[in-house]
């Protein structure tokens, strides 16, 4: 076994030591373990115990019942970072949705019942031991992932680690292995049966955790799972799908739901409503990303002010930034698909081998830049972008005699109209003048003068 000592806190050897010491076996396991092999440092440790969440609790002062049920308790360190502790487990019955378990005796029983190999191995960071039963290992050096056992048997127990698989795949570009993806590409058509919390964390996770999405939605896409899960993207021609992903890539980490509208970004509107209501995202949620999804491009950067003025409005001058970050993403993902390309044509191939035009003109990053520095200069000048911006309302309207109803709003949003063309015309006697000729004009047409 390799010679790697993990670059771990202190915290994960007193807590090791703590439980040892009182006749519990622990191990720590888990992703942070995996990535201290490849050398990435971690903060995220978990550990597997002999001991009982009772036992826990009763050696640490500071903890967090975050899931007795399944034996994890949160240990809090004295910097208050938590640290997961969960008794060993063993699996009793699995339906692909979910696993029935019990508490097991050893460390062996609780590897044995994970997804993959490179998951499958724990340190001992006292006795500066490492156990690697299933040799994962051998598989982190050749960049390979595979199943703990049976692929098939692996995945019906549940089909959340097809998921898992695409995600670990892409971001740590791994091949995987053969009989796995044989297996994944078997039963990728009972995905559906997952809960769609489930199914939306993992598309979050790759999102905002991987630098480059890209290799991990590809992955979606031949596999199946775009097709199962998502079809409204299957169903993009190869041009705006290779469009998509350079996008994505130039978008930040972390900021999961702004790289979800890029998803989202070149579906109809009706496709995006659909997508984000499978997820089961909060009400506020699908809104802004539906938002951001189905914005418009920024003006021309020589386009007048008042064309600056209707998109802010449209918009909202709080949505300025995340829309144009989009933008400028999909015009730097664009540059650099013409540069891999060596040529300016525009064209992506498609997997039969033939050219595919790109589906529309994108701006060049610079212009993009230019862009929204015009729309924050029209955002800095304070012109009327809202109806509540106007020097006249509601109770303004009912001073001149008018009569409140739905038809406020209307002549509220027509006055906003004539304002965004002329500023100059928020002064409330303008608007007043315009209200009455405008309600005048109404009642002329009811008539029929």
């Amino acid at each position: 076994m390799t010679s790697i000592r993990p670059l771990a806190p202190p915290a994960v050897g007193w807590i090791v030591r703590t439980l040892e010491d009182a006749g519990h076996a622990t191990w720590a396991v888990g992703g942070a373990v995996r990535d201290a092999w490849r050398g990435r440092p971690s903060e995220d440790w978990d550990f597997a115990t002999a001991a009982t969440p009772r036992q826990v609790r009763r050696l640490f002062k500071r903890t967090v019942p975050i899931g007795i049920d399944h034996g994890t308790v949160g240990v809090l360190a004295r910097d208050g970072t938590m640290y997961e502790v969960t008794t060993f487990r063993k699996d009793v019955e699995t339906d692909g949705r979910h696993a029935v378990v019990e508490f097991a005796e050893s460390i062996d029983d609780d590897l044995a019942r994970r997804d993959f190999t490179i998951n499958a191995i724990a340190w001992h960071p006292v006795r500066d031991e490492w156990y690697d039963p299933f040799d994962g290992e051998s598989d982190l050096r050749a960049g390979v992932l595979r199943t703990v056992g049976t692929p098939a048997d692996r995945f019906r127990e549940d089909y959340l680690r097809i998921l898992r698989a695409l995600r670990f795949a892409g971001r740590f570009s791994l091949e995987v292995d053969p009989a796995t993806w044989s297996a994944m590409r078997e039963l990728v058509g009972h995905l559906p049966a997952l809960s769609p919390e489930r199914i939306r964390e993992e598309l979050l996770k790759v999102l905002a955790a991987d630098p480059n999405p890209a290799g991990a939605l590809e992955l979606y896409r031949r596999c199946g799972a775009l097709r199962v899960l998502y079809p409204e993207l299957d169903a993009l021609g190869p041009a705006r799908w290779t469009d998509l992903l350079g996008t994505l890539g130039r978008l930040p980490l972390q900021r999961a739901h702004l790289r979800l509208a890029a998803l989202l970004r070149p579906l109809a509107p009706d496709d995006v409503a659909a997508v984000l209501m499978r997820l089961r995202l909060s009400n506020a949620v699908v809104d802004e990303t539906a938002r951001l999804a189905t914005g418009r491009p920024l003006p021309a950067p020589d386009a007048p002010d008042g064309d600056f003025r209707r998109w802010l409005s449209a918009h909202g001058a709080m949505r300025l930034t995340p829309l144009a970050r989009l933008e400028l993403a999909r015009a730097r993902g664009r540059a650099d698909v013409g540069a891999h390309a060596g040529k300016g044509s525009g064209q992506a191939a498609s997997e039969e081998g033939d050219a595919v035009a790109e589906p529309d003109a994108v701006a060049a990053p610079e212009t993009v830049v230019d862009a929204w520095n015009r729309a924050r200069a029209v955002r800095r000048s304070g012109a009327p972008l809202t109806v509540s911006d106007l020097e006249l309302d509601g109770r303004g309207l009912i001073g001149l005699g008018l009569r409140p109803g739905p038809g406020f709003g209307e002549i509220l949003d027509g006055l906003l109209d004539w304002v965004l063309d002329d500023p100059s015309r928020n002064e409330r006697a303008l608007l007043e003048a315009r209200a009455l000729e405008v309600v005048a004009l109404g009642e002329q047409e009811d008539t029929g003068v």
